[in-house]
């Protein structure tokens, strides 16, 4: 018989011809166990997804008290499910007034496409607008607004009407005009290696956007729940947006995702034609019970504060004449090291030696670092320990 390695190769579909084909058994805190028991400290939480860790108690509580009572219903349109609802409450309570309303989706790229839809329905206009070296998903909609076309050449046609502006170019919102239905912005570049906006940036964005009459949407697909300091990454820079893009970390490991809206700008989905968005299992009760004990207990708890002094203990470990640059935001963090070989060498050599990182797909310089936001000091020391260890193995100096 194959091994379960052989069967991964010959029939779950690869994304890459460099699968790190780590045989994962289970997972618990910050850590993955392999099938020999070693254990890997996840520095990168399933991309930001396991903002609590792997298997948090309060969310697998919460999976298995849903599970007896339902699982997939009619998710929507007919039936009033708790664990959506209260979810979709509590978001509000912690959001700004206009956006109370909630569209649950599977996934972040879901979430992008809803919104893309939402704002030409709402505003009748036909242009969308992203930043270039964004990523908002992969699905054809959200794909269609990455820029340079590198990882989507291989499937044009895209959607037209899509326009890109550079980010932090304030020169560049003038781009920005009376056909455009939204501009789509992560508040912090992601894949681009995390990047921050520039003093007065989002504010001058937000002005434009409201002067030309288009909705401004954040992506906080990546940089939401926590992550960056403040429950929100928007709340860091005083404005707030017409559109909400939530995911990854809002499950606590389960698949869910969410855009957000005023019910106003919402309602529009659901006239002329009814039905304008719709989906199977976007907010499964069994997702929603997950993302409701991971938003009570992350905000309960306020992890987010803690966010801020785990960042500077990383940028503090994080030492070595050949680290070229460390951005941050929160535990969102890149740790520029240099070419594309060098970086590979330097990733494999911390798996190889327990500690999970990753790179960015606009950015092939950087480590990727991304944490549980509980992650402790002791944890935070032994991944930097590992990290310097394997640069100061590989990068001439």
């Amino acid at each position: 018989m194959s091994s379960l390695r052989q069967q991964f190769l010959q029939h779950v579909a690869q994304t890459s011809d460099i699968p790190m084909l780590l045989e994962i058994e289970r997972a618990e805190g910050s850590f993955l166990f392999d099938t020999t028991g070693k254990r890997y400290l996840d520095l990168i939480a399933g991309i930001s997804v396991s903002v609590l860790g792997h298997r948090h108690p309060d969310v697998v509580a919460a999976i298995k008290n849903q599970t007896d009572r339902y699982l997939h219903t009619l998710v929507y349109g007919e039936y009033v499910l708790s664990p959506q609802v209260e979810l979709a409450s509590l978001l509000a309570a912690h959001l700004p007034q206009n956006l109370n309303c909630v569209y649950f989706t599977n996934s972040g790229s879901e979430a992008t496409e809803g919104a893309m839809k939402l704002a030409k329905r709402y505003t009748g206009r036909p242009e969308i607008i992203a930043c270039r070296e964004a990523y908002h998903g992969s699905t054809q909609g959200a794909a269609s607004l990455m820029s340079p076309s590198f990882f989507t050449q291989g499937y044009h046609p895209l959607l037209p009407g899509i326009r890109h502006i550079t980010f932090n170019s304030e020169e560049d919102l003038e781009k920005i005009g009376p056909q455009t239905a939204c501009v789509i912005v992560e508040p912090v570049q992601g894949e681009a290696g995390i990047r921050l906006p520039q003093y007065g940036y989002l504010e001058k964005l937000r002005k434009r956007c409201t002067d030309m009459g288009s909705l401004l949407v954040f992506d906080e697909i990546q940089a939401g729940y926590g992550r960056t300091g403040t429950l929100w990454a928007f709340e860091q820079c005083g404005i707030v947006p017409d559109v909400l893009l939530l995911a990854k970390g809002m499950g606590g490991g389960m698949p869910i995702g969410a855009f957000i809206s005023s019910r106003e700008v919402m309602q529009v989905l659901g006239q002329e034609p009814p039905l304008g968005h719709i989906t199977t299992f976007g907010g499964h009760p069994v997702s929603c019970a997950a993302a409701l004990a991971t938003l009570r207990f992350l905000t309960e708890n306020k992890l987010w504060e803690k966010v801020r002094e785990k960042e500077e203990l990383f940028r503090q470990l994080l030492s070595h004449p050949a680290i070229q640059a460390v951005r941050s935001a929160g535990l969102l963090m890149a740790v520029e090291v240099g070419e594309f070989s060098l970086l590979r060498k330097i990733i494999s050599e911390c798996v190889a030696k327990g500690v999970i990182t990753d790179w960015f797909l606009f950015n092939d310089r950087s480590l990727r670092i991304a944490p549980p936001l509980n992650i402790s000091e002791v944890e935070i020391r032994m991944a930097c320990e590992v990290i310097v260890a394997a640069i100061d193995k590989f990068a001439a100096h």
